[in-house]
């Protein structure tokens, strides 16, 4: 059996689930977790953030019921309502980090997200997978270089396929999967004890 977790870099919800995912993972050593992107802002979604009206609302409910930050930064960098979430780059960006180091995708996850949602990086641009690589540890060139070549782009077709045929529907999803069983352990919002119950029941 492993973890799967499905969720988009630019999901305000996925920020909010990475200290569950993380828990659940130091609670679950022995079960290796898969990182997949889901591709919520493509084709005619990728627009101006002033398009989703919905967006700070959304992210006061999601630091009042989860805990997690919004930062100064990623406020100003959305304040004036042009940026474009785009998640076909952060799935490249999630695909060059996991290339790197695929045992620690969950973690490099949560960093990504930290870094839009608190650091107010844009997740487009090469120079943020420079920075979480060396924070991590990891080779920063190496990453970069995954990033920008044209087999990151069907890395992220294969995420958003993958999602699709697991039956994801929206994100942060965790599943517990062991051969064709697919179970849902989270879907949104839930707590590390919330997913250990379900555990307790496969």
């Amino acid at each position: 059996m492993k973890l799967v977790y499905v969720f988009d870099a630019y999901c305000g919800w996925s920020h909010g689930f990475s200290g569950t995912l993380s828990e659940v993972a130091s609670r679950h050593p022995e079960l290796p977790v898969e990182v997949v992107s889901g591709g919520l802002f493509t084709g005619s979604r990728r627009v101006p953030i002033r398009e989703f009206g919905y967006v700070q609302g959304a992210n006061a409910k999601i630091a009042e019921l989860t805990g997690v930050e919004f930062g100064e930064a990623y406020e100003e960098l959305i304040a004036d309502g042009s940026f474009v979430m785009d998640s076909e780059a952060a799935a490249r960006g999630v695909a060059a980090l996991r290339q790197a180091a695929p045992d620690r995708a969950a973690e490099l996850a949560a960093a990504l997200q930290a870094a839009f949602y608190v650091d107010g990086r844009s997740l487009s641009e090469a120079v943020t997978y420079r920075t979480v690589a060396q924070a991590a540890g990891l080779d920063a060139d190496a990453v970069v270089a995954a990033f920008e070549a044209p087999e990151a782009q069907t890395a992220v077709y294969a995420d958003f396929s993958r999602a699709v045929q697991l039956g994801v529907t929206g994100f942060p999803t965790l599943l517990a999967v062991d051969g064709d069983s697919v179970i849902v352990l989270a879907y949104g919002q839930a707590t590390a004890d919330e997913v250990d119950a379900r555990f307790s029941t496969l």
